[in-house]
């Protein structure tokens, strides 16, 4: 029996890697001798550089960068095992967790850290780099990125103008003749799963910039800042991204990426089934099981449980699904080829208890529905 074990990490609990393990331990003390496959999965956010590393036999970089508000921090990405992709979580370097609350300010936040772990993977000689996007302190619209990797973005002046939100208002000419030139040979994609445009009231602004610490006055000014930087792309590099669906990711970097660096939005779950090969490790499985920390109703919306599934629906392969909490509207993961999913929790606990249970408690669960797979009525 070939059995493919495909979750994503169990947050705060466990890596997509040792929920694989927990769940092959479980199942080998009823099926010890079937043919497991452990593909740890990722969605493009927190978690994705471990998962390619772990599936990939890869390696972890660490450096420091420059953060947010332009003092030091502590970054990291990871490089496939054949050394041809790297993997950047943009959080690593610009993430809102790099700002304190009281510090928070989407006019003056900038993605230079990110643009140097960028740089920094070009350097090693990768002919891939996959970006995540999710969780920024930023709305440069990749204004630090770009000018990190060579590209210039002018004043009237002819003047750099600061690689942040605010700067975005003074700019008057891009240049990009000066971009890094490995940049042309190297493949760009981007985990990028929302649909938001570049500006509007559906923007990068106005829907994320509070959580950025963004006022209304500060959010109104960023959106008009975001505007004026489309338009000019449109006029000076001739792409139209203001309204591309998911140019509003990550305070406008979606856009920035796809204009400056040719990048490709894709969806973070789908994107990791494709790099990771999954639909020819499941061609031929009599079973997949996947899962992640909490499964609801956003989870048909590209988590990775459903990306699994799908892949699994199209060669006729049953999926069980293992969370660490179903919650309300998890049932619509059925519609999308999930045969049966189950929460790990055996007993009210703290939130505490239950994490640090966690892997025993998937084990279980996983013997347990191995065993109720062996009987025959």
């Amino acid at each position: 029996m070939k059995i493919v074990i495909a979750p994503d990490s169990f947050k705060e609990s466990m890596s997509a890697l040792e929920a694989a393990c927990a769940i092959e331990e479980g199942f080998k003390t009823i099926y010890p001798t079937a043919d497991y496959i452990k593909v740890p999965m990722a969605d493009g956010g927190e978690g994705t550089v471990q998962s390619i590393i772990d599936a990939t036999g890869g390696t972890l970089k660490k450096l420091s960068v420059t953060g947010p508000l332009l003092s030091s921090v502590d970054a990291f990405y990871g490089i496939s095992g054949d050394k041809k992709l790297a993997v950047i979580e943009m959080a690593a370097a610009s993430g809102l967790e790099k700002v304190l609350p009281q510090d928070r300010n989407p006019l003056i936040t900038t993605t230079i850290g990110f643009g140097e772990l960028i740089e920094d993977a070009i350097n090693e000689g990768v002919s891939e780099i996959l970006l995540g996007i999710g969780g920024s302190a930023t709305n440069d619209g990749g204004a630090g990125i770009i000018q990190r990797l060579g590209g210039k973005l002018l004043d009237e002046n002819n003047s750099p103008i600061s690689p942040n939100g605010e700067g975005l208002g003074r700019l008057r000419k891009i240049d990009i003749s000066n971009m890094n030139p490995r940049l042309k040979e190297i493949k760009i994609r981007v985990a990028c799963d929302v649909d938001n445009p570049l500006t509007g009231p559906n923007g990068a602004s106005f829907i994320y910039g509070p959580q950025k610490g963004g006022t209304p006055e500060q959010l109104e000014l960023l959106d008009q800042n975001l505007s004026h930087y489309a338009s000019l792309i449109k006029k000076q590099l001739k792409k139209d991204v203001e309204f591309l669906p998911g140019a509003g990711a990550a305070g406008g970097l979606g856009a920035g990426l796809v204009a400056f660096l040719d990048g490709k939005l894709e969806r973070g779950g789908n994107l990791l089934v494709d790099i990771l090969d999954l639909e020819e490790k499941i061609s031929g499985a009599d079973l997949v099981i996947t899962g992640e920390g909490g499964i609801n109703h956003q989870t048909i919306f590209g988590k990775t449980p459903v990306a699994v599934s799908r892949v699994a629906k199209k060669h006729n392969v049953p999926v069980i699904a293992i969370a660490g909490s179903l919650s309300k509207g998890y049932e619509e993961i059925f519609k999308e080829g999930i045969t049966a999913a189950f929460s790990i929790i055996p007993e009210f606990s703290s939130l505490q208890a239950a994490l640090e249970k966690g892997p025993v408690n998937l084990k279980n669960t996983a013997a347990n529905i191995a065993k109720v797979m062996k009987i025959r009525l």
